[in-house]
């Protein structure tokens, strides 16, 4: 059994005057986190913060082959020690992002997750990505998951067409079953669009109907029939409420993707072999993505522009690194492999940087 570190749910009341230094993490020893703060929330809901989390293991990274900064998905926050460790132990120092309103950020009277436009993330992605490019010198191999395979390449594309992604010091993206478009029946994505749209302009904080269903979260937590331990209070097992203020803001999203993105930098998609939709948990959904279309993955793969490896991993789960052992090591094999491509083609096309 993966089981976390975590302690206290408690934040204290003065965090967000604690920005700019780092302290102790509820992950426990080799962890630490740093409040970021962005003043008024632009969707009313008091301070906009983020938390961005380092793991210092005692290994000595000063020649480190680059960097990592991982971004969690919706009903999330970043708890996997193991994907911290195994990038730690292949030299990588390791980042991971707790956005606005999203596991460690989220504060008293907030609604988690919501944001009415993506690029809203845009502050702390930013931010987030100066520090560790301040604090390793190394070149940034960025991570994300579902929502956030969204959120990053939407930001890789702003950030391309404006100072240019390589020149940020950013060498490459990996995304572990990002989310592409709408699942569901083809009426949600046509006529059921402008209806999202329309509600979610004028009846933000309504929500969707059909939620709290729990099978993937019985399929991941260990006080039901996962392995893995984390805080239900950030990540309960039937998702947060889905307001159509935030869908919007996704399908705005899932459009730009659509049109075409330039991202500037090579990408590693990683994505189960196969669905599994069921309203109930049941041993199929083990082996398989419940939560998205990996048909929709591999067919908007293409969109981000550069160049783009897409593996899909039998037995994989909807976050193809918390899988159960087989399919983990086939995940992190794949991974692996696409981190020394990526060394050997920054080499050869003379990319600024050493190492990733």
């Amino acid at each position: 059994m993966y089981v976390t570190k975590e302690t206290s749910l408690a934040t204290p009341s003065n965090e967000t005057r604690d920005e700019g230094q780092w302290k102790a993490d509820v992950l426990g020893e080799n962890y630490q986190q740093r409040t970021l703060s962005f003043g008024p929330d632009p969707d009313g809901e008091g301070e906009a913060v983020a938390t961005l989390v380092r793991y210092r293991p005692g290994a000595n990274l000063a020649a480190a082959e680059g960097a990592v900064l991982y971004v969690h998905g919706f009903t999330d926050y970043f708890f996997q020690e193991h994907l911290a460790e195994h990038f730690a132990a292949r030299g990588y120092h390791f980042y991971a992002l707790d956005l606005r309103k999203c596991g460690r950020s989220l504060r008293e009277g907030q609604t988690p997750h919501y944001v009415t436009d993506l690029a809203l993330y845009d502050d702390e992605l930013n931010e987030a990505l100066r520090i560790v490019r301040e604090e390793t010198g190394a070149p940034v191999v960025l991570n994300a998951h579902s929502t956030g395979g969204l959120i990053l390449p939407l930001w890789l594309d702003r950030l391309n067409r404006t100072e240019g992604t390589a020149a940020a010091g950013v060498a490459g993206l990996v995304l572990n079953s990002p989310w592409f478009d709408l699942q569901g029946p083809s009426y949600y994505r046509t006529i059921g669009t402008p209806i999202i749209k329309g509600l979610g302009r004028f009846r933000k904080m309504f929500e969707l109907p059909g939620g709290k269903i729990s099978t993937y979260g019985d399929s991941l937590h260990s006080s039901v029939a996962g392995e893995w331990d984390y805080n239900l209070d950030w990540k309960p097992l039937h998702g947060f409420p889905v307001r159509f203020g935030w869908l919007r803001a996704i399908r705005n999203g899932h459009a730009r993707l659509h049109e075409g993105l330039d991202i500037g930098v090579p990408s590693l998609i990683l994505r189960s072999r196969v669905t599994k939709f069921a309203r109930r948990y049941g041993p199929a959904v083990d082996v398989a993505d419940a939560v998205l279309d990996v048909k929709q993955i591999q067919r908007w793969s293409g969109c981000l522009g550069d160049r783009t490896n897409i593996v899909p991993i039998d037995g994989a789960k909807h976050d193809v690194f918390l899988s159960s052992a087989e399919p983990l090591a086939k995940a992190f094999a794949e991974l692996d492999s696409w981190l020394e491509w990526l060394r050997a083609y920054r080499a050869e096309s003379g990319s600024p940087g050493a190492g990733a």
